[in-house]
């Protein structure tokens, strides 16, 4: 049986995101898990997260997930949520500036408190539905129209604006990456285990995904 691994390192939404999978591959085993082994064994693997980065990074480092999502993203699917994509990225200026995994040469920032577009001050965090524009053709896009709707909840973002990696892009006061992809490796800021159709259809793609697109 094939198996799905979801990292856990006691920052991220892990059950809804295990019952999403369990519900789109039931054929596929998913597993819970900080055990490097098991994660090591795994068919794919996915990063979730949520919450302040700099506990999500120092919770990583402390159990060496940093080291083994490099490890495992040279060889197999590795998806990335929210916070999880964000742990990706070069750096952070959330809490003043942290290191991430830095997978991605992208930094993550600060909407602000005075995000402002057409005279109306944006509320942040950034929560709700908001349209993803799909800049490169990708396996995890299949059966998703392009503009189709995900859910977000976050108050920092990575780059759009020259990034190479750019998979999909959204707008919230500044354009922002919705989602970026690499080789194995694809990752998205909005939660598509709360998507609804849009967002298991992704998860759903990604349990397909043999890797390097």
């Amino acid at each position: 049986m094939k198996t799905v691994a979801i990292i856990d390192y006691g920052m991220g939404n892990l059950h809804s995101v295990s019952k999403a999978v369990e519900h789109v591959a039931p054929d596929i085993r998913v597993l819970v898990t900080d055990n490097a082994d098991l994660i090591r064994d795994a068919d794919r693997v996915i990063l979730p997260g949520v919450g302040a980065i700099r506990d999500c990074m120092a919770e990583i480092r402390r159990l060496g997930i940093d080291n083994l999502v490099r490890e495992v993203s040279t060889d197999r699917p590795l998806l990335g949520i929210c916070v999880g994509m964000q742990a990706l990225m070069s750096r952070s200026e959330e809490n003043g500036w942290v290191d991430c995994i830095d997978l991605f040469q992208s930094e993550v920032r600060f909407f602000g408190d005075n995000l402002i577009e057409n005279g109306e001050r944006l509320k942040v965090p950034h929560m709700g539905w908001n349209e993803v524009h799909q800049t490169m053709d990708h396996p995890l896009w299949h059966d998703i129209p392009d503009g189709d709707r995900f859910y977000f909840v976050h108050s920092y973002y990575a780059e759009a604006d020259g990034n190479p990696d750019i998979a999909g892009r959204t707008h919230y006061g500044v354009d922002l990456a919705a989602a970026v992809a690499r080789d194995n490796i694809f990752a998205v800021q909005f939660h598509p285990e709360k998507s609804a159709r849009a967002g298991l259809q992704l998860l759903k793609n990604f349990t397909n995904w043999t890797g390097k697109c």
